[in-house]
């Protein structure tokens, strides 16, 4: 057949037959064959048969059927055709999306959707919201952002009843303060609060678990107890994950005494739980946090927290001389698996093995099955065994589930592989994938392979790496953030930098992650390893471009491939950015909104003051020695003081140097004799009372320099 008669355009007749045909094919729910039809086709069919295409494919939820959809939606928007789909089928798309994981892609589409005028379905954006809110990074940004799109437009509308199925519900709601509370952002979570009212939602007990997931990112255990007692005085139907919740807040404080008398109390079926919080935490007066800092800027942060509080929690009083019973629960509630295991957990971050081990002892011995260990709670047992490097008895935890028919799980397995690699014993976790796989019929996921590829890092095997990560894309997996960011690291450790950089532009190009200041760090660190100072400045100014900006990791691999590359100079020129963004953190230091001031570490300026004290350099050497005792960073005196006497100590000695040479040494000799000063060395710049770095009378003002 001539090609060029493929290519040319169908009589309506001809188009109408083509799409009748596959408008059969779809309402069959014959969906390969309406994609092969679609595929074959020259034509684009009519906008029912696109919509119900894109439908279907999202509907099968597989990683081939969504990348069809996902091309097809490509297409059209390439030949400016998105009008054609529906909003039900875009709204489909973007859950299948962010159910596979590609969740930046979903949220991608719901703000085409609503530039393109159309609202999605409430299910549609509060599966992209709920799946944001608790992503990484920026993820709970961008779900407040998406969920303040969407009412935004619907406020706008004359008509709320035209877009009744867009209207926020209880779950979508949830979902924002979610966001909030992971943000630890108590203003926006007040502001998503009170809009409730305005489309007919009253809060949950789903609500006020998450105020109490806030409490704890704003450090405030003292407010927990009001959050119960307010979903016990509004009466809202109270459940079991409430209490949960509260376990859970106690033990992420790390107060498991609490936590522990809260659990005892559920045994004993008490109802005055709040009683029982109250006398733990010994309350007197709740009406704000106390705090003895006399910084007025931060007390004042703290005054508008209180009063954000206050109106999220009327209930929040003075309370001396107020003698009113708290209130009481609708009945007891016995603890159950789930509120055991979270104390467990509490016993396992505190590093106490035995305590783990003896509460999962006890939880078999209970009466009420209701109690029993789960896979949960032996998983617990097991990470605290690993953790203490105890893995013949982890692996005896192991053994033992198969053995009573609490089957091991994913999590499990990962458990055990962190382990081993973190006890450089790569061969067993070889052997653990492979029992995995072979014997409990569990595949591997992207965190097994990014610990695989961790554990080939600290043996010092970027080949093993790769090999892992390759073997990981082969099973279909994709890579994450972790994934790109570790096999990097590896070839930055082995002294490869070009192969890391490599990776670094695969990750850039890969639309399912976002470079972060992780991987530009490990970039950077990639070439100081070896000295390579201008491919890392140039690495550095391609991440200020990109809206990065260096924090003192990066500043801190910027000084070591100065020290060992012995360029000089370029640490003066390091210095003087970094003691600029210092100085923008302080009171009349310049201020840029745009640039972040820098908390410099002990690492950064003690390189920084070795470069210097070993060119000579001292009057910046003594800056920065000034700028690590201003953050309470000790220095090393011991060591500059070793160096001095090894490279300096016969400096300006020389009696044959010219009277011009001498005249320019005085300057650099004043600044040596202000470090030995410093250092406590014998030195002549004593003058009885203290010592200056400003230039004395009669000498010119010149300054350190290459």
């Amino acid at each position: 057949m001539n090609a060029n008669l493929l290519q040319s355009p169908l009589s309506p007749f001809q188009r109408a037959t083509t799409d009748q045909k596959l408008l059969s094919l779809l309402r069959d729910r014959k969906t390969e064959e309406a994609w092969q039809a679609y595929t074959l086709s020259t034509q684009l069919p009519n906008p029912t048969c696109l919509s119900r295409l894109v439908s279907q494919l999202s509907y099968q939820n597989t990683l081939s059927s969504l990348t069809r959809a996902q091309s097809i939606v490509t297409r059209l928007r390439h030949d400016r055709q998105l009008h054609r789909l529906d909003a039900n089928c875009l709204g489909l798309l973007a859950v299948a999306a962010s159910k596979g994981g590609h969740t930046l892609y979903a949220a991608s589409l719901l703000r085409s959707m609503l530039r393109s005028g159309y609202l999605p379905h409430v299910k549609a954006w509060t599966a992209v919201v709920a799946r944001l809110a608790s992503s990484p990074d920026d993820g709970p940004a961008q779900a407040l952002q998406l969920f303040r799109s969407v009412t935004r437009r619907l406020r706008k509308l004359p008509d709320p009843d035209v877009a009744a199925s867009s209207q926020p519900d209880t779950t979508a709601i949830n979902a924002a303060l979610n966001a909030c509370a992971n943000l630890g952002d108590a203003k926006a979570f007040l502001q998503v609060f009170d809009e409730m009212p305005q489309f007919s939602v009253a809060p949950d007990a789903l609500s006020y678990n998450t105020m109490m997931k806030l409490c704890c990112r704003v450090a405030r255990k003292d407010l927990l107890v009001f959050v119960l007692e307010r979903v016990l005085q509004l009466e809202i139907p109270f459940c079991m994950t409430t209490l949960q919740s509260l376990v859970s807040a106690y033990v992420e404080f790390g107060d498991l005494e609490t936590a522990e008398k809260l659990v005892q109390a559920m045994r004993e079926q008490r109802r005055d739980i709040c009683r029982v919080l109250r006398e733990c935490s010994n309350l007197e007066y709740l009406g704000g946090n106390e705090s003895n800092n006399d910084d007025e800027e931060e007390e004042e942060e703290e005054e508008e927290e209180d009063c954000v509080f206050q109106k999220l929690l009327p209930n929040l009083v003075d309370l001396s001389g107020n003698e009113a019973e708290p209130p009481l629960l609708p009945k007891g509630y016995a603890p159950n698996t789930r509120t055991y295991t979270t104390l467990m957990k509490g016993y396992m971050n505190a590093g106490r093995v035995s305590d783990t081990v003896r509460m999962l002892e006890a939880m078999r011995r209970l009466d009420d099955k209701g109690g029993h260990p789960d896979h949960v709670s032996y998983t617990t047992v097991v990470s605290a065994l690993v953790n203490v490097g105890a893995m013949d008895r982890a692996r005896q935890v192991l053994a033992e589930m198969t053995r009573i028919g609490v089957p091991a799980n994913l999590i499990t397995y990962n458990v055990l592989l962190k382990g081993y690699c973190k006890q450089l014993q790569i061969d067993k976790a070889r052997e653990l994938i492979k029992e995995m796989v072979d014997d409990a019929g569990i595949q591997p996921d992207v965190v097994s392979y990014n610990i695989l590829i961790d554990g080939c890092i600290l043996v010092d095997d970027s080949a093993g790496a790769l090999s892992f990560f390759n073997e990981m894309r082969a099973r279909g997996i994709a890579p994450t953030k972790i994934s790109y960011t570790t096999l990097m690291k590896a070839f930055a450790y082995s002294g490869q930098p070009k192969l890391a950089h490599r990776v670094f532009n695969e990750m850039d190009n890969d639309p399912r992650v976002k470079v972060d200041l992780i991987a530009w760090n490990m970039l950077v660190e990639g070439y100081c390893r070896l000295g390579l100072v201008e491919e890392a400045k140039k690495v550095v100014q391609k991440m200020k471009d990109g809206g990065f900006h260096p924090d003192v990791g990066t500043y801190g691999s910027l000084a070591n491939g100065i020290a060992l590359a012995r360029k000089p100079g370029e640490a003066l020129l390091l210095w003087n950015e970094v003691k600029e963004r210092c100085e923008m953190g302080k009171e009349g230091g310049k201020c840029d909104v745009s640039v972040p001031p820098l908390k410099p570490d002990g690492g950064l300026l003690d390189t920084l003051a070795d470069i210097c004290v070993r060119a000579a350099f001292f009057k910046k050497a003594l800056e920065i020695v000034a700028c690590m005792e201003e953050n309470g960073i000790p220095p090393n005196k011991i060591k500059f003081s070793r160096i001095y006497v090894e490279m300096h100590s016969r400096m300006f000695t020389s009696k044959h140097a010219s009277r011009a040479r001498q005249d320019r040494r005085i300057e650099r000799k004043r600044a040596a004799e202000a470090f030995k000063f410093w250092l406590g060395l014998p030195n002549s710049y004593y003058d009885g009372s203290e010592w200056r770095l400003e230039p004395m009378e009669g000498y010119g003002n010149t300054s350190d320099s290459v």
